[in-house]
C-alpha cells in the first residue's frame, strides 16, 4: 500500500542517539513485575514503529503502561487511559487526578468522538472571587483555594475505559499506585519545575509534606519521591470506582479542605460533575480532513481557521521560494486566529460561539489581507457571519498522549492541571494536586491570565462553566476516511500554533513526523503583538522575519508535541525532541 502522507519514508528506525537524563534512563524500582526492571529500549527512544500498537507520551512509565495494557488484550483506549493514569503519578506538575483532559477518539468502526473531561467552576463561583480592593487580581485564580474547578480528568478516563476500552481499567489503576507507593527518579526536568514551584508549594503544608525535604527545600533531581497518599488513592478508586472520588470521601475532603482555606467548592459541585460528549471540528484541506475538538477548546477552530486561511496560498511553493516567508505566513495567520480567539471564544453551552468562524468566504476575507512581503497590523477579532444565530453548542502546564492500534482506534488526548502543580495545594491525606484551571477563564477585559492571554465576556466566569482552552488533539483522515496523524501539544496557547505546523509541515511540506516535530517552531498569539521564535531558528531567518516588520521575541523551547503517522504498513510514534520523552511500540 502506497504511503498515505507525502513522503516515501518507510521503515522508522527509532532514534538510537536519545540522550535522556541518568534519572530517565534508570527508572528502577523495587517492586516485582515490569515495575521492577529499568525501562527497556523500547521506553528509552523518542521513535518507535509497530503494527498492533503504539504510543507516544512525556515519559518512559507511562510508555511502558500503554504498552501492559496492550499485552493484556487492550486497544488504544485502554492504552490511552493507562498511560494517562501513570502521568498522574510520574508527571503530576503537569496532570492528574486533581486536573482535566480532553480526548478525541476515532474508533475502528470509523466513528469520531470528542470527550470532554474539562473541569467546570464550581456553583458559587463568581468572577469577584478574583478581586481584591475593586480590582481583579490573577493570583487570586492562580494560587489557592479559589482556583481550582471541579476536576474531570477521571470521569473521562472511567467513560472511555468503560465505553470504549476492551479490558479492565483496575488493572492500571492498581499499577499506577504501585509507582505511586514505590516511588520513581524524579528527573532533570520535575526537579526543574519543582524548583520553580517551591517557595509557593511552601504556603500549604500537604503539598510542602510531598514535595520539600523537612527543611522545606525541593526534592533534587534523582530523588526518590514516594507517594503513598496518592497510592491509596489509586486503590481506592480501583476498588470502589470513582463514585468514591465524586460522590464519597474524596469529595468530602476536598471541599472542607478548600472552603477552610477560603474556597468555595462543595462536595455538591464534585457530585454534580459530568463529562460532555461533542461533534469533533472536521476540516478539509488538502486532500485531507482534519479533525479538531470544538469549544470549549480553542485549538480546534482556530487550526481550522489557520487551514481555512493556508488553503489560499502555495505553501509548499512559498517555503521552498524563502524559508522566512513561509515562516511570515504562518505568523500572520495565527494573529488573526488568535484575535478572533480572544473576543469570541468560550464554552458554546454558555456562549455565544459563531460557526461562521469557519465559514470559507470570512476566511478568504480573513486571508485576502495577509502580505507575503511584510507583517500587517490586525487591530481587532473578524465579524464572521450569522454570529448571533448559527452557533455551537453542546452535543506548558499541560502534557499530551496519543495511542494507535492496528484495528483502527486512535486517542488523541490533552490532559492538564493547568500552570504547574495547578494552584499548589494537595488535598491531605490523598496525594491529589488540584488545579487551578479557573485561572483560563476572563477575570475581566484586559486583564491577561498567566499565559498572557486576553478574554472577553464570552470567556467569564459562571457556575458549572468550562474554561476556555488550548488543548487541541487532532486526528488527520485521508480522503478515504483512514487515519494517517495524530498529535497534540502542551504549552498554554503555544499548543495551537505548535499543532498548525506540525500539520503544516507534515501534510504540506511532506516531513517525515519526527522531523516535523523536532523542527523549530513559532508562535503569535495577537497580544502582546509579538512573533516569539524558538532560539535553533537559523540567524538569517530572525533578520528577514525582523525586515518584514515582526516584532521578534526568541525563546529557548516552545510547547511539548507527541504524535503518530500511518504509512499504509506501520504505525509509527514519535515523541518531541525539546524534553526527555518515550515513544514506544507493541
Amino acid at each position: 500500500m502506497k504511503s498515505m502522507l507525502p513522503t516515501s519514508r518507510r521503515g522508522f528506525l527509532r532514534d538510537a542517539s536519545w540522550s535522556a537524563t541518568a534519572s530517565l534512563a534508570t527508572c528502577l524500582l523495587p517492586g516485582s513485575r515490569a515495575w521492577g526492571q529499568a525501562a527497556p529500549a523500547d521506553f528509552t527512544t523518542r521513535v518507535a514503529s509497530g503494527r498492533q500498537g503504539v504510543v507516544a507520551s512525556v515519559h518512559p512509565l507511562a510508555s511502558q503502561a500503554a504498552m501492559e495494557a496492550f499485552q493484556r488484550g487492550g486497544n488504544a483506549i485502554d492504552a490511552a487511559v493507562a498511560a494517562s493514569l501513570m502521568l498522574s503519578v510520574v508527571d503530576g506538575h503537569n496532570s492528574g487526578l486533581g486536573g482535566g483532559c480532553l480526548a478525541l477518539v476515532r474508533r475502528s468502526d470509523g466513528s469520531l468522538l470528542a470527550i470532554d473531561g474539562r473541569e467546570t467552576a464550581p456553583a458559587a463561583a463568581t468572577p469577584q472571587m478574583f478581586y481584591r480592593d475593586g480590582k481583579p487580581d490573577p493570583e487570586l485564580s492562580q494560587l489557592g483555594p479559589c482556583a481550582p474547578g471541579v476536576p474531570g480528568l477521571l470521569a473521562a478516563l472511567e467513560h472511555m475505559a468503560r465505553e470504549l476500552g476492551a479490558i479492565d481499567w483496575r488493572d492500571a489503576l492498581q499499577s499506577a499506585a504501585q509507582v505511586a507507593d514505590e516511588g520513581f527518579v524524579m528527573s532533570d526536568n520535575y526537579a526543574r519545575v519543582l524548583r520553580g514551584a517551591a517557595d509557593q508549594l511552601r504556603q500549604f503544608p500537604a503539598s510542602a509534606a510531598v514535595l520539600l525535604d523537612a527543611n522545606g527545600q525541593p526534592w533534587p533531581a534523582g530523588h526518590r519521591l514516594q507517594q503513598p497518599d496518592l497510592a491509596t488513592t489509586l486503590h481506592q478508586l480501583a476498588e470502589q470506582g470513582v463514585q468514591w472520588f465524586y460522590q464519597g470521601e474524596f469529595a468530602e475532603r476536598a471541599a472542607q479542605h478548600l472552603q477552610q482555606a477560603g474556597g468555595v467548592m462543595t462536595a455538591d459541585d464534585f457530585a454534580s460533575y459530568q463529562i460532555a460528549r461533542r461533534s469533533p471540528i472536521r476540516t478539509p484541506y488538502r486532500d485531507y480532513h482534519v479533525v479538531g475538538f470544538p469549544p470549549p477548546s480553542s485549538g480546534g477552530i482556530h487550526n481550522a481557521q489557520m487551514l481555512g486561511m493556508l488553503s489560499h496560498f502555495e505553501v509548499p511553493a512559498i517555503f521552498a521560494r524563502s524559508p522566512a516567508q513561509g515562516h511570515h505566513l504562518l505568523l500572520e495567520v495565527m494573529k488573526r486566529a488568535m484575535a478572533d480567539r480572544a473576543h469570541w471564544l468560550g464554552d458554546a453551552d454558555f456562549a455565544k460561539v459563531p460557526r461562521g468562524l469557519l465559514d470559507p468566504a470570512y476566511l478568504q476575507q480573513r486571508a485576502s489581507s495577509i502580505d507575503l512581503s511584510r507583517a500587517t497590523p490586525v487591530t481587532s477579532h473578524g465579524q464572521p457571519p450569522r454570529a448571533d444565530s448559527d452557533l455551537f453548542g453542546s452535543a506548558r502546564h499541560t502534557t499530551h498522549l496519543t495511542t494507535a492500534d492496528g484495528q483502527g482506534n486512535v486517542v488523541a488526548l490533552t490532559q492538564t492541571v493547568n500552570t504547574s502543580f495547578g494552584c499548589k495545594m494537595i488535598v491531605p491525606g490523598s496525594g491529589v494536586i488540584l488545579n487551578n484551571e479557573l485561572d483560563d477563564f476572563s477575570l475581566a477585559p484586559g486583564v491577561r491570565n498567566a499565559f498572557g492571554l486576553l478574554g472577553s465576556e464570552a470567556n467569564l466566569i459562571a457556575p458549572g462553566k468550562r474554561p476556555l482552552s488550548s488543548m487541541s488533539p487532532t486526528i488527520v483522515l485521508d480522503a478515504d476516511q483512514r487515519p494517517v496523524l495524530s498529535c497534540g501539544a502542551a504549552g498554554g496557547p503555544r499548543i495551537i500554533t505548535a499543532v498548525l505546523q506540525i500539520l503544516v509541515r507534515t501534510l504540506d511540506l511532506g516531513q517525515p513526523l519526527d522531523e516535523a516535530l523536532a523542527a523549530p517552531r513559532v508562535h503569535q498569539q495577537w497580544s502582546p503583538d509579538q512573533s516569539v521564535c524558538e532560539q535553533s531558528l537559523p540567524e538569517s531567518l530572525y533578520q528577514e522575519l525582523e525586515s518584514m516588520g515582526h516584532n521578534v521575541r526568541r525563546i529557548a523551547s516552545s510547547a511539548v508535541a507527541q504524535g503518530i503517522s500511518w504509512d499504509g504498513q506501520q504505525l509509527m510514534a514519535a515523541a518531541d525532541p525539546r524534553v526527555p520523552s518515550s515513544a514506544a511500540s507493541y
